[in-house]
């Protein structure tokens, strides 16, 4: 018997993350009478806001938030404020010295100062990211790179990222990211600083992502690339875990947001838009998922040699069959290894067939 990888069990190293996934296709034939979500999530529109109205959310443009009761401005495209019930905070003290011994293996601990912000993408609650015009979507670009740049000069780490869906513990459905930042490297981060560079020092002087997207255009027939245009390229990776993941990155060596050119800014609103449509088509549905970016260190590490790192996105949605059906981590995958159901070359298939032009509620309303 010949071992076929559509059929057959497997492990698949991720170089980024020092880790083994586990590919089991045979699973996609078990019957499911577990939880079915309720698709909640198919409810956004681009009507108007009705400015005549008092804004119940507080995100709206002119609500009032938070426990200072602070009205936000009628802003007209994104908005940026410090969250009103941070995680982090920017002035705290070290722990006391018998709390804070770093010779002792078993009881380490460290003060964790930073900021944490929240940014609306646009004024109406009910429009999601892929129904938005490209216009608006290059200030959501700019926002992020502006944020970006002002707390890199002082934070070790810039976390953006964003939650959406209520199946992705999403607390409030206007459209918005987090961007936190932190005066340490959080746990993702220390292992790809140290994946990239060991691949970097024994690749001589290669950088692990620019390799890999290479071999991905040049050596696989292009069978997990969704979609890619003149600067950006969008690929179901090779060790995804998430059964529709993606990840969306520069095809120049760019280690930041910050250093993107104008032309690779515009690049990035155009494949982003095509890719969300891409996945809201997948089950006619708004395709929740948690996505985030990463790229090399700032604050007192901008200054080091960091050209191992390349700038990237992560799309990790947890629909697997249906709008109502999600990947669950628990059992083997919280106490052994993780593991996924679909391939990544058919993830990659399906979402490459669907339209990334024209959203599913624009084809009913023509």
């Amino acid at each position: 018997m010949n071992f076929d990888r559509t059929k057959h069990s497997h492990c698949r190293y991720n170089p980024l993350k020092d880790e083994w996934i586990l590919v089991s296709p045979q699973r996609l034939s078990r019957p499911w009478q577990g939880r079915v979500e309720d698709d909640k999530n198919d409810n956004d529109d681009d009507s108007d806001i009705n400015s005549n109205e008092k804004p119940t959310n507080p995100l709206c443009p002119g609500a009032i938030r938070g426990k200072n009761n602070q009205q936000n401005p009628f802003y007209e495209h994104t908005y940026v404020f410090e969250n009103d019930y941070p995680a982090l905070l920017a002035d705290i003290p070290d722990p006391k010295n018998d709390q804070n011994n770093n010779n002792d293996d078993l009881f380490q601990c460290h003060a964790a100062r930073g900021v944490c912000k929240v940014m609306c993408f646009h004024p109406n609650s009910k429009l999601t990211l892929p129904r938005m015009t490209l216009d608006h979507i290059s200030h959501i670009v700019k926002t992020w790179i502006e944020v970006y740049r002002d707390l890199a000069s002082q934070y070790q780490w810039v976390q953006i990222f964003e939650n959406r869906g209520d199946v992705m513990g999403c607390s409030n459905p206007h459209p918005h990211c987090q961007i936190w930042a932190t005066d340490f490297l959080p746990n993702e981060a220390r292992i790809k600083h140290r994946t990239q560079k060991d691949y970097f020092l024994k690749h001589n002087g290669n950088v692990l992502l620019l390799d890999y997207i290479k071999r991905e255009l040049n050596d696989f027939n292009k069978e997990r690339v969704v979609i890619d245009n003149e600067h950006w390229i969008v690929v179901v990776p090779y060790w995804a875990v998430w059964p529709y993941e993606t990840m969306l990155l520069p095809k120049r060596h760019v280690l930041r947001l910050s250093d993107l050119t104008d032309e690779e800014q515009k690049g990035l609103g155009e494949i982003m838009k095509q890719l969300l449509i891409k996945y809201d088509n997948l089950f006619n549905t708004s395709f929740p998922y948690s996505m985030g970016w990463h790229g090399a260190p700032t604050g007192d590490l901008i200054n080091e040699d960091c050209s191992y790192w390349q700038l990237h996105a992560l799309y990790y949605p947890p629909l697997v069959r249906s709008a109502t059906i999600k990947k669950f981590m628990v059992g083997f995958e919280m106490l052994a290894q993780v593991q996924r159901d679909i391939t990544p070359e058919f993830a990659a298939e399906t979402l490459r067939n669907l339209s990334g032009e024209i959203h599913y509620k624009d084809k009913k309303n023509t």
